[in-house]
């Protein structure tokens, strides 16, 4: 099956069959969503893709090596420098209202829960 944002990145389709690093990630919940932490060493914005499918999010993405001009890798210990990790979202949450952020070569995703299935405070009236 094609995603959306394969057909829109046709590299991404070819990476998707090759063998890919799962990124160590951290998930926080409080009251209001969840946070997604993954650790995406020198992958940059622009070989990033976060998309959402469904209730299916799919997080990847290409590190690349900078080598100064002149310099040849005689040995390298990755064997790839493609990230990819996918999650079933919960009902309960808004995968419309993502907010995505990378920074430091750690994405964080923010994903808020819908309002009513968050807690809120009944207020007690006297009387």
């Amino acid at each position: 099956m094609t995603t959306q944002a394969e057909t829109n990145n046709p590299d991404l389709a070819a990476r998707r069959d090759t063998a890919a690093l799962r990124p160590p990630v951290d998930i926080l919940e409080d009251a209001e969503g969840i946070t997604v932490m993954a650790d995406m060493p020198g992958v940059a914005k622009e070989r990033l893709h976060v998309h959402v499918d469904a209730n299916n999010l799919q997080i990847d993405g290409e590190a690349r090596i900078e080598l100064p001009e002149g310099a040849e890798a005689l040995h390298a210990d990755v064997r790839t420098t493609h990230f990819s990790r996918s999650f079933t979202l919960s009902n309960e949450l808004e995968p419309d209202k993502i907010d995505a952020r990378l920074k430091d070569g750690v994405l964080t995703l923010r994903i808020p829960k819908h309002p009513e299935q968050r807690p809120r405070k009944i207020e007690v009236r006297a009387g």
